[in-house]
């Protein structure tokens, strides 16, 4: 279920909706992911954590199955 619980998390979701429009529900993460990876590589330590938050982000939107332990109702 989608709880963000700061601006900042709205923020990441929000992203992560981008990408999903932009490339589907196959691609947003891994988009994401190259985008981390990218930040990661120039040094950028702050700004890799926040696209591997879009990352997690991308993948919740996308899932059709709930977990093991989610609740219903």
């Amino acid at each position: 279920m989608l709880r963000p619980t700061s601006n900042t998390d709205i923020d990441v979701y929000r992203a992560a909706i981008v990408l999903v429009r932009e490339y589907g529900a196959e691609l947003a993460p891994t988009m994401a992911a190259k985008r981390a990876h990218l930040l990661f590589a120039k040094g950028d330590r702050l700004g890799c954590i926040v696209w591997r938050g879009v990352v997690n982000a991308a993948r919740e939107v996308t899932r059709t199955e709930r977990s093991v332990s989610e609740r219903v109702n």
